[in-house]
Protein backbone atom coordinates (compact mmCIF):
# COMPACT_ATOMS: atom_id res chain seq x y z
CA UNK A 1 0.00 0.00 0.00
CA UNK A 2 1.22 3.45 -0.93
CA UNK A 3 0.28 5.36 1.93
CA UNK A 4 0.63 9.04 0.46
CA UNK A 5 -1.52 7.98 -2.65
CA UNK A 6 -4.19 5.98 -0.40
CA UNK A 7 -4.02 9.68 1.53
CA UNK A 8 -5.10 11.65 -1.22
CA UNK A 9 -7.69 8.83 -2.42
CA UNK A 10 -9.21 9.38 0.96
CA UNK A 11 -9.03 12.85 0.67
CA UNK A 12 -10.63 13.10 -2.68
CA UNK A 13 -13.69 11.12 -1.26
CA UNK A 14 -13.89 12.94 1.97
CA UNK A 15 -13.99 16.46 -0.45
CA UNK A 16 -16.62 14.45 -2.65
CA UNK A 17 -18.55 13.87 0.39
CA UNK A 18 -18.43 17.19 1.69
CA UNK A 19 -20.32 18.39 -1.43
CA UNK A 20 -22.94 16.12 -1.21
CA UNK A 21 -24.03 16.36 1.73
CA UNK A 22 -24.40 20.28 1.58
CA UNK A 23 -26.43 19.65 -1.34
CA UNK A 24 -28.43 16.92 0.13
CA UNK A 25 -28.60 17.43 3.94
CA UNK A 26 -28.61 21.55 4.27
CA UNK A 27 -28.11 23.38 1.08
CA UNK A 28 -28.86 26.52 2.79
CA UNK A 29 -27.54 26.14 6.12
CA UNK A 30 -24.45 25.62 7.82
CA UNK A 31 -22.34 22.64 7.87
CA UNK A 32 -19.43 20.61 9.77
CA UNK A 33 -18.58 16.86 9.53
CA UNK A 34 -15.92 14.77 9.83
CA UNK A 35 -15.52 12.61 6.53
CA UNK A 36 -12.93 10.77 8.21
CA UNK A 37 -15.20 9.55 10.81
CA UNK A 38 -17.38 8.34 8.17
CA UNK A 39 -14.30 6.91 6.70
CA UNK A 40 -13.05 4.60 9.42
CA UNK A 41 -16.70 3.32 10.02
CA UNK A 42 -17.45 2.37 6.14
CA UNK A 43 -14.07 0.62 6.55
CA UNK A 44 -14.48 -1.53 9.11
CA UNK A 45 -18.25 -2.67 7.42
CA UNK A 46 -15.88 -3.09 4.33
CA UNK A 47 -13.54 -5.33 6.38
CA UNK A 48 -16.54 -7.46 7.44
CA UNK A 49 -18.01 -7.54 4.12
CA UNK A 50 -17.64 -9.46 1.01
CA UNK A 51 -18.36 -9.73 -2.82
CA UNK A 52 -20.38 -6.86 -4.61
CA UNK A 53 -21.01 -5.02 -0.89
CA UNK A 54 -17.32 -5.16 -0.56
CA UNK A 55 -16.54 -4.18 -3.91
CA UNK A 56 -18.66 -1.48 -3.83
CA UNK A 57 -17.46 -0.24 -0.31
CA UNK A 58 -13.82 -0.12 -1.91
CA UNK A 59 -15.06 1.68 -5.43
CA UNK A 60 -16.30 4.15 -3.12
CA UNK A 61 -13.36 4.81 -1.02
CA UNK A 62 -11.11 4.01 -4.00
CA UNK A 63 -9.22 1.22 -2.24
CA UNK A 64 -8.04 -1.53 -3.96
CA UNK A 65 -8.77 -3.72 -1.03
CA UNK A 66 -9.97 -4.29 2.51
CA UNK A 67 -6.50 -4.45 3.63
CA UNK A 68 -5.43 -1.42 2.00
CA UNK A 69 -8.43 0.26 3.94
CA UNK A 70 -7.03 -1.22 7.15
CA UNK A 71 -3.73 -0.74 7.19
CA UNK A 72 -4.58 3.17 6.24
CA UNK A 73 -6.77 3.20 9.28
CA UNK A 74 -3.90 1.66 11.60
CA UNK A 75 -1.38 4.17 9.91
CA UNK A 76 -3.76 7.15 10.69
CA UNK A 77 -4.50 6.12 14.28
CA UNK A 78 -0.70 5.68 14.76
CA UNK A 79 0.90 8.44 13.18
CA UNK A 80 -2.40 11.19 13.46
CA UNK A 81 -4.05 11.44 16.17
CA UNK A 82 -2.06 10.65 19.12
CA UNK A 83 -2.67 13.29 21.84
CA UNK A 84 -0.24 16.13 21.56
CA UNK A 85 -1.49 18.44 24.45
CA UNK A 86 1.48 17.63 26.63
CA UNK A 87 3.92 18.75 24.33
CA UNK A 88 2.51 21.92 23.48
CA UNK A 89 0.38 20.69 20.12
CA UNK A 90 -3.41 19.91 19.64
CA UNK A 91 -5.28 17.65 22.03
CA UNK A 92 -6.47 14.82 19.71
CA UNK A 93 -8.78 12.13 20.79
CA UNK A 94 -9.67 8.94 18.33
CA UNK A 95 -11.86 5.92 19.38
CA UNK A 96 -13.70 3.10 17.86
CA UNK A 97 -16.14 1.44 19.15
CA UNK A 98 -18.14 -2.08 18.20
CA UNK A 99 -21.44 -3.07 20.35
CA UNK A 100 -22.58 -7.08 19.02
CA UNK A 101 -25.16 -8.92 20.19
CA UNK A 102 -24.49 -11.93 22.88
CA UNK A 103 -26.09 -14.49 20.13
CA UNK A 104 -23.40 -13.32 17.55
CA UNK A 105 -19.99 -14.08 18.12
CA UNK A 106 -17.55 -11.98 15.93
CA UNK A 107 -15.87 -14.16 13.72
CA UNK A 108 -11.93 -14.87 14.99
CA UNK A 109 -10.50 -12.78 12.00
CA UNK A 110 -12.95 -10.04 11.76
CA UNK A 111 -12.37 -9.67 15.88
CA UNK A 112 -8.72 -9.17 15.15
CA UNK A 113 -8.97 -6.66 12.94
CA UNK A 114 -11.36 -4.55 14.34
CA UNK A 115 -9.36 -5.19 18.21
CA UNK A 116 -5.42 -4.85 16.34
CA UNK A 117 -5.52 -2.47 13.69
CA UNK A 118 -8.98 -0.16 14.43
CA UNK A 119 -7.90 -0.49 17.85
CA UNK A 120 -11.87 -0.71 18.86
CA UNK A 121 -13.22 -1.29 22.14
CA UNK A 122 -16.03 -4.29 21.55
CA UNK A 123 -18.59 -5.46 23.77
CA UNK A 124 -21.08 -8.19 23.73
CA UNK A 125 -24.53 -6.74 24.31
CA UNK A 126 -28.38 -7.60 24.56
CA UNK A 127 -29.92 -5.94 21.72
CA UNK A 128 -33.29 -7.97 21.72
CA UNK A 129 -34.13 -7.08 25.52
CA UNK A 130 -32.48 -4.10 26.10
CA UNK A 131 -31.85 -2.19 22.96
CA UNK A 132 -32.70 0.99 24.30
CA UNK A 133 -29.98 0.79 27.15
CA UNK A 134 -27.65 0.15 24.47
CA UNK A 135 -28.42 3.39 22.86
CA UNK A 136 -28.28 5.15 25.86
CA UNK A 137 -24.50 3.48 26.61
CA UNK A 138 -23.20 4.33 22.56
CA UNK A 139 -24.73 7.86 23.36
CA UNK A 140 -22.34 8.19 26.68
CA UNK A 141 -19.83 6.68 24.88
CA UNK A 142 -19.33 9.37 21.89
CA UNK A 143 -20.27 11.72 24.57
CA UNK A 144 -17.23 11.18 27.09
CA UNK A 145 -15.02 10.51 23.97
CA UNK A 146 -15.87 14.21 22.64
CA UNK A 147 -15.35 15.62 26.13
CA UNK A 148 -19.58 16.49 25.82
CA UNK A 149 -19.23 18.07 22.98
CA UNK A 150 -21.78 15.48 20.90
CA UNK A 151 -24.72 14.47 22.78
CA UNK A 152 -27.42 11.82 21.17
CA UNK A 153 -25.65 10.51 18.41
CA UNK A 154 -28.06 8.03 18.16
CA UNK A 155 -31.35 9.03 18.03
CA UNK A 156 -34.95 7.69 19.60
CA UNK A 157 -35.74 4.74 18.87
CA UNK A 158 -33.14 4.03 15.70
CA UNK A 159 -31.91 1.11 18.45
CA UNK A 160 -34.45 -1.58 18.46
CA UNK A 161 -34.74 -5.45 18.88
CA UNK A 162 -33.61 -6.27 15.44
CA UNK A 163 -30.31 -4.20 15.61
CA UNK A 164 -27.25 -6.71 16.03
CA UNK A 165 -24.21 -4.89 15.49
CA UNK A 166 -23.43 -0.97 15.82
CA UNK A 167 -20.43 0.73 14.80
CA UNK A 168 -19.04 3.97 16.30
CA UNK A 169 -16.04 6.18 15.96
CA UNK A 170 -15.51 9.57 17.98
CA UNK A 171 -13.06 11.95 17.11
CA UNK A 172 -12.04 15.28 19.25
CA UNK A 173 -9.41 17.86 18.22
CA UNK A 174 -8.84 21.44 20.05
CA UNK A 175 -6.09 23.68 18.48
CA UNK A 176 -4.83 27.06 19.42
CA UNK A 177 -3.54 29.27 16.79
CA UNK A 178 0.11 29.78 15.99
CA UNK A 179 -0.75 33.87 15.98
CA UNK A 180 -3.69 33.70 18.33
CA UNK A 181 -6.26 37.05 17.53
CA UNK A 182 -6.58 40.32 19.70
CA UNK A 183 -10.15 40.14 21.05
CA UNK A 184 -10.18 43.52 21.40
CA UNK A 185 -9.66 44.39 17.49
CA UNK A 186 -12.87 41.83 16.71
CA UNK A 187 -15.50 44.06 15.16
CA UNK A 188 -19.05 43.88 13.73
CA UNK A 189 -19.70 43.98 9.97
CA UNK A 190 -21.58 42.88 7.42
CA UNK A 191 -21.82 39.33 5.96
CA UNK A 192 -24.00 38.85 2.78
CA UNK A 193 -26.00 35.83 2.37
CA UNK A 194 -27.10 33.56 -0.02
CA UNK A 195 -30.48 34.84 -0.32
CA UNK A 196 -29.12 38.89 -1.03
CA UNK A 197 -29.66 39.81 2.95
CA UNK A 198 -27.00 40.65 5.07
CA UNK A 199 -26.68 40.50 8.68
CA UNK A 200 -23.94 41.97 11.29
CA UNK A 201 -21.50 38.98 12.63
CA UNK A 202 -17.98 39.30 14.43
CA UNK A 203 -14.77 39.70 12.22
CA UNK A 204 -11.53 38.62 13.84
CA UNK A 205 -8.49 40.69 12.06
CA UNK A 206 -4.53 40.65 12.20
CA UNK A 207 -2.54 43.01 10.29
CA UNK A 208 0.02 40.10 10.35
CA UNK A 209 1.45 38.69 7.34
CA UNK A 210 -0.57 35.40 6.03
CA UNK A 211 -0.55 32.15 4.20
CA UNK A 212 -3.11 33.33 1.40
CA UNK A 213 -3.21 32.03 -2.53
CA UNK A 214 -5.34 33.98 -5.15
CA UNK A 215 -7.02 31.61 -7.64
CA UNK A 216 -9.23 32.21 -10.79
CA UNK A 217 -12.37 32.81 -9.01
CA UNK A 218 -11.29 31.80 -5.39
CA UNK A 219 -8.55 32.90 -2.80
CA UNK A 220 -7.70 30.15 0.11
CA UNK A 221 -6.37 31.02 3.63
CA UNK A 222 -4.46 29.20 6.23
CA UNK A 223 -4.48 29.43 9.05
CA UNK A 224 -2.08 27.14 11.40
CA UNK A 225 -2.45 25.53 14.74
CA UNK A 226 0.56 26.30 17.55
CA UNK A 227 2.91 23.02 16.63
CA UNK A 228 3.91 20.40 19.87
CA UNK A 229 7.08 18.40 19.24
CA UNK A 230 6.47 15.52 16.92
CA UNK A 231 6.42 16.83 12.96
CA UNK A 232 2.54 17.31 12.73
CA UNK A 233 1.27 20.03 11.39
CA UNK A 234 -2.38 21.09 11.28
CA UNK A 235 -4.04 23.84 9.70
CA UNK A 236 -7.20 25.30 9.21
CA UNK A 237 -8.20 25.87 5.66
CA UNK A 238 -10.66 28.89 4.37
CA UNK A 239 -11.61 28.22 0.93
CA UNK A 240 -13.60 31.83 -0.34
CA UNK A 241 -15.20 32.12 -3.76
CA UNK A 242 -14.80 35.34 -5.69
CA UNK A 243 -18.66 35.79 -6.24
CA UNK A 244 -21.15 35.62 -2.98
CA UNK A 245 -23.38 33.04 -4.13
CA UNK A 246 -20.15 31.10 -5.59
CA UNK A 247 -19.97 28.48 -2.93
CA UNK A 248 -21.91 25.46 -4.17
CA UNK A 249 -19.68 26.16 -7.70
CA UNK A 250 -16.78 25.87 -5.76
CA UNK A 251 -17.58 23.06 -3.22
CA UNK A 252 -18.83 20.94 -6.60
CA UNK A 253 -15.52 22.04 -7.77
CA UNK A 254 -13.00 20.89 -5.07
CA UNK A 255 -15.38 17.24 -4.65
CA UNK A 256 -15.19 16.58 -8.36
CA UNK A 257 -11.13 17.64 -9.20
CA UNK A 258 -9.17 14.82 -8.20
CA UNK A 259 -6.38 16.23 -5.94
CA UNK A 260 -7.76 19.52 -5.87
CA UNK A 261 -6.57 20.44 -2.40
CA UNK A 262 -2.94 19.10 -2.53
CA UNK A 263 -2.80 21.79 -5.55
CA UNK A 264 -4.19 25.28 -3.85
CA UNK A 265 -2.20 25.09 -0.53
CA UNK A 266 -0.55 28.19 -0.05
CA UNK A 267 2.83 28.02 0.61
CA UNK A 268 3.88 31.34 1.94
CA UNK A 269 3.20 34.17 3.79
CA UNK A 270 2.01 37.34 2.43
CA UNK A 271 0.75 40.73 3.25
CA UNK A 272 -2.37 41.53 3.54
CA UNK A 273 -4.91 44.22 2.82
CA UNK A 274 -8.08 44.11 4.52
CA UNK A 275 -8.35 41.17 6.59
CA UNK A 276 -11.43 39.39 8.37
CA UNK A 277 -12.49 36.29 9.13
CA UNK A 278 -15.91 35.65 11.10
CA UNK A 279 -15.94 33.51 14.21
CA UNK A 280 -18.60 30.68 13.85
CA UNK A 281 -19.86 27.83 15.94
CA UNK A 282 -22.07 25.22 14.23
CA UNK A 283 -23.67 21.86 15.51
CA UNK A 284 -24.73 19.73 13.03
CA UNK A 285 -26.07 16.04 12.41
CA UNK A 286 -27.45 14.14 9.57
CA UNK A 287 -28.52 10.34 8.69
CA UNK A 288 -25.64 9.72 6.19
CA UNK A 289 -27.55 6.65 4.24
CA UNK A 290 -29.28 8.66 1.36
CA UNK A 291 -25.87 10.98 0.61
CA UNK A 292 -24.24 6.96 0.59
CA UNK A 293 -26.57 5.93 -1.79
CA UNK A 294 -26.50 8.92 -4.18
CA UNK A 295 -22.88 8.03 -4.32
CA UNK A 296 -23.01 4.26 -5.09
CA UNK A 297 -23.08 2.35 -2.01
CA UNK A 298 -26.04 0.36 -2.18
CA UNK A 299 -25.93 -3.30 -1.35
CA UNK A 300 -24.58 -2.99 2.08
CA UNK A 301 -27.60 -1.46 3.02
CA UNK A 302 -29.83 -3.84 1.15
CA UNK A 303 -28.55 -7.15 3.04
CA UNK A 304 -26.44 -10.33 2.19
CA UNK A 305 -23.10 -8.91 1.89
CA UNK A 306 -21.89 -8.74 5.63
CA UNK A 307 -20.65 -12.17 5.73
CA UNK A 308 -17.70 -11.67 7.21
CA UNK A 309 -18.82 -10.09 10.73
CA UNK A 310 -20.45 -12.95 13.13
CA UNK A 311 -19.90 -16.56 13.03
CA UNK A 312 -23.71 -17.77 12.28
CA UNK A 313 -25.78 -18.56 9.52
CA UNK A 314 -27.80 -15.20 10.62
CA UNK A 315 -24.71 -13.26 8.65
CA UNK A 316 -27.02 -14.51 5.71
CA UNK A 317 -29.45 -11.31 6.87
CA UNK A 318 -27.43 -8.42 7.76
CA UNK A 319 -27.51 -5.22 6.28
CA UNK A 320 -27.25 -1.52 7.42
CA UNK A 321 -29.94 -0.18 8.32
CA UNK A 322 -28.51 3.54 9.28
CA UNK A 323 -25.39 5.72 9.91
CA UNK A 324 -25.82 8.80 12.30
CA UNK A 325 -23.07 11.74 12.13
CA UNK A 326 -23.03 14.30 14.08
CA UNK A 327 -19.94 17.24 14.77
CA UNK A 328 -19.30 20.50 16.04
CA UNK A 329 -17.09 23.00 15.76
CA UNK A 330 -16.01 26.58 17.39
CA UNK A 331 -13.68 29.05 15.97
CA UNK A 332 -12.65 31.75 17.77
CA UNK A 333 -9.63 34.15 18.54
CA UNK A 334 -7.49 31.29 20.48
CA UNK A 335 -8.35 28.64 17.86
CA UNK A 336 -10.63 25.70 17.36
CA UNK A 337 -12.50 23.11 18.91
CA UNK A 338 -13.65 20.28 17.17
CA UNK A 339 -15.27 17.16 17.70
CA UNK A 340 -17.82 14.33 15.72
CA UNK A 341 -18.90 10.91 15.95
CA UNK A 342 -20.49 8.34 13.81
CA UNK A 343 -22.33 5.24 14.17
CA UNK A 344 -23.72 2.24 11.39
CA UNK A 345 -26.26 0.07 12.42
CA UNK A 346 -26.27 -3.39 11.24
CA UNK A 347 -29.99 -4.91 11.44
CA UNK A 348 -31.59 -7.65 9.82
CA UNK A 349 -33.40 -7.21 6.97
CA UNK A 350 -35.65 -8.94 4.95
CA UNK A 351 -1.46 30.76 -8.14
CA UNK A 352 -1.18 34.06 -8.03
CA UNK A 353 0.60 36.27 -5.80
CA UNK A 354 -0.09 40.19 -5.82
CA UNK A 355 1.76 42.78 -3.35
CA UNK A 356 -0.77 42.78 -0.68
CA UNK A 357 -4.33 40.36 -0.47
CA UNK A 358 -7.21 41.46 0.46
CA UNK A 359 -9.38 38.37 2.03
CA UNK A 360 -12.40 39.08 3.78
CA UNK A 361 -15.10 36.15 4.57
CA UNK A 362 -18.00 38.10 4.22
CA UNK A 363 -19.71 35.60 1.78
CA UNK A 364 -20.73 32.11 2.63
CA UNK A 365 -17.76 29.93 2.42
CA UNK A 366 -15.99 26.20 2.83
CA UNK A 367 -13.64 24.90 5.50
CA UNK A 368 -11.65 22.18 6.10
CA UNK A 369 -9.24 21.22 9.32
CA UNK A 370 -5.71 19.12 7.74
CA UNK A 371 -2.72 17.38 8.99
CA UNK A 372 -0.18 19.09 6.64
CA UNK A 373 2.73 16.57 6.76
CA UNK A 374 -0.18 13.65 5.56
CA UNK A 375 -2.73 15.91 4.32
CA UNK A 376 -5.32 14.25 6.04
CA UNK A 377 -8.72 16.09 6.13
CA UNK A 378 -10.13 15.73 9.61
CA UNK A 379 -13.39 18.16 9.51
CA UNK A 380 -14.68 20.24 6.42
CA UNK A 381 -17.99 22.46 5.84
CA UNK A 382 -19.56 25.41 4.88
CA UNK A 383 -20.31 28.36 6.89
CA UNK A 384 -23.48 30.72 5.24
CA UNK A 385 -24.65 32.42 8.46
CA UNK A 386 -21.65 32.57 10.95
CA UNK A 387 -24.63 33.86 13.74
CA UNK A 388 -26.28 30.15 12.82
CA UNK A 389 -25.48 27.36 15.46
Amino acid sequence: MDLRQSISAQTDVSLSLSHHVSLTESKNSNTVFSPLSLHVVLSMIAAGSSGSTRDELLTFLKSKSSDDLNKLSSELVSMIFADGSSAGGPKLSFANGVWVDGSLPLKPAFKEIVDGLYKASSKQVDFLNKAQEVASEVNSWAENKTTGLIKELLPPDSVDSTTRLIFANALYFKGAWTEKFDASETNEDDFHLLDGTSVKVPYMTSKKKQFVCTFDGFKVLSLPYKQGEDKRQFSMYFLLPDAKDGLIALSEKVGSTPGFLGNHVPDRKVEVGDFRVPKFKISFGFESSKVLKDLGVNSAFSGGGLTEMVDSPVAQNLGVSSIFHKSFIEVNEEGTEAAAASAAMVTLRGIGFAEKIDFVADRPFMFLIREDMTGVVLFTGHVVNPLES
